[in-house]
Formats: C-alpha cells, sequence, structure tokens
C-alpha cells in the first residue's frame, strides 16, 4: 500500500522552466523555413524554370567554371592558412602573458566588426604596386593586388576570427598538467603537440576550418576591391552573380547561385561528417 501513491504520481511530469519539446520544435521549423527554406526554394524553383539542357549549358560555361574555380580554391586555400596560424595565435593568446596580449586578442575580432568595403579598399592600399606593402614585394616580382593571391589574403583576413575563436576556449580547457605528464613519460615536444594536443584540437579545429572556408565562399566587399574583376582571372562566383542581375539576367544569376549552393553543401557535408567521426575517435 505504500506504494501507491509513488505508483500513481510516476504518471505526472515535473513542469519545465522552458517550453516542452513540441512548442520548441516547431518554432525551430517555422524559424528555419521562413529564414532559410523558402528563399531556397525560391531559388530552386527559379532556376528550374531554365530548363535542364539551359542549366546544364550556364553551369559548363567557361566563365561560369573559372569564377567557381577562384572562388572555391581561395576558399579552401585560405581556410587551410588560417588552420595553421589561427590555431598558432589562439595557442599564443591561452599559453603566454606578455605586454599588449589584451589588445592582440581584441585585434582577432577586428574582422568581424570592420566592414568588409573598408577591408577591401584597406587591403587593395596596403597591396597595390604603389602601397606600402606592395612596393616591397614588386620589386621581387611578387603581384598581390588585383590577382588571385590578393582573393586569399583578403579570405584569410576575413576568415582569421572563426579559426582562432573555436580554437581558443577548447585549448584553455587542456590542462598544462596533460603536457608535464607527457614530458614525464618522455615525449618529446613533437609528439607531445600530435599525439596528446591535437586529438583534443581536432573536433574544433576542423569547426574552425568549416566556419572559415563558408565564410569566405561568400564573401563579396572585401574581395571585389582587391581582386581586379578580371573575366577567368579573378573573378569571383558572387561578383558574376551580381553581373548577371546588373544584365538583367535572373535566370543566370540564380543558376550561377544554384551551383555554389550544391557545391557549398556538399563540401559542407563532407567536412561535417569528417568532424563528427574525429569526435567519436578523439572523443
Amino acid at each position: 500500500m505504500a506504494t501507491a501513491p509513488a505508483a500513481a504520481g510516476e504518471g505526472f511530469r515535473t513542469p519545465s522552466v522552458i517550453p516542452g519539446f513540441g512548442l520548441t520544435l516547431g518554432f525551430s521549423l517555422a524559424y528555419l523555413a521562413l529564414i532559410i527554406l523558402i528563399p531556397l526554394s525560391g531559388l530552386a524553383w527559379r532556376s528550374a524554370s531554365l530548363g535542364w539542357a539551359e542549366f546544364w549549358s550556364i553551369a559548363t560555361g567557361p566563365r561560369t567554371l573559372a569564377a567557381l574555380k577562384i572562388s572555391f580554391g581561395a576558399s579552401l586555400i585560405a581556410a587551410a592558412v588560417n588552420v595553421v596560424f589561427g590555431t598558432i595565435v589562439a595557442w599564443v593568446l591561452v599559453r603566454y602573458e606578455f605586454p599588449g596580449r589584451r589588445v592582440v586578442d581584441a585585434m582577432v575580432d577586428l574582422p568581424f566588426a570592420l566592414p568588409t568595403a573598408v577591408a577591401g579598399i584597406a587591403l587593395t592600399t596596403l597591396y597595390a604596386p604603389n602601397g606600402w606593402i606592395g612596393s616591397l614585394l614588386d620589386p621581387l616580382g611578387i603581384k598581390v593586388a588585383y590577382t588571385p593571391l590578393g582573393i586569399v589574403i583578403a579570405l584569410i583576413f576575413i576568415g582569421l576570427p572563426f579559426v582562432v575563436r573555436t580554437v581558443q576556449p577548447v585549448m584553455e580547457e587542456i590542462d598544462r598538467e596533460v603536457e608535464e605528464a607527457a614530458a614525464t613519460l618522455g615525449a618529446n615536444r613533437f609528439q607531445t603537440v600530435t599525439r596528446v594536443l591535437a586529438p583534443g584540437l581536432m573536433p574544433a579545429v576542423i569547426t574552425g576550418f568549416a566556419l572559415a572556408f563558408a565564410r569566405a565562399v561568400g564573401e563579396y566587399g572585401s574581395v571585389i576591391f582587391i581582386a581586379g574583376n578580371l573575366p577567368y582571372v579573378s573573378e569571383i562566383a558572387p561578383l558574376l552573380i551580381v553581373i548577371r542581375l546588373e544584365e538583367y539576367d535572373y535566370a543566370g544569376a540564380t543558376a550561377v547561385a544554384a551551383i555554389m549552393l550544391i557545391i557549398a553543401f556538399v563540401m559542407l557535408l563532407v567536412i561535417n561528417l569528417l568532424q563528427s567521426w574525429s569526435r567519436r575517435r578523439y572523443g
């Protein structure tokens, strides 16, 4: 008889301070549909109106392929560079105390606050043949502004904070005693980094790479000034979309946008699968 009240009470759930699963799920789906799914559906519908033959003709056009190659190639290179140097910057900020550390830490977030057009103008001014840095590189035969190299530098600039801010919190949670224990057991510095620190940092590094890559693929403002925008040489896919819109070729613009969307989705899906694999392996 003493267990009857407890058994009767099992049918009642403790009320939560936040809305229930049904309400939050419905709100989430409605929000995603309004912000993401409906615009993407409109893009797909507009592209479908072209017909498969015309869509394939635009997708395989030399100018489209060149723009996509520059956009995705430069984005991959910039994200890879940011993974290396962003991790180093995060390591310095976490592991060392030095004068001006807070200033350096604040400077990492500068690309977040700086308008992209302003960043593009500043980079062009620096790396132009008559700029402060460009004038030093020009006698060496190195041209940055108005070349694909300039695009990569602009994408590195806007993508660095994503890697630093993703890796930094994870790095702060790694106790220094782990490194000391590895050294006590005879591990050298390279082994400590690759076998002790890298496994714990790998999911965050992959996440930072994905964020930097996704940010770089759609970048426009900081690139158009330093790129030179020469077709087949330094013309990015977002600029090609704008050019098609200015020509009132809305179907062609949506076709290029749809191609970018498909390629970016596939690449991000692969990156997310790698991230999940690294979490299962190193988690």
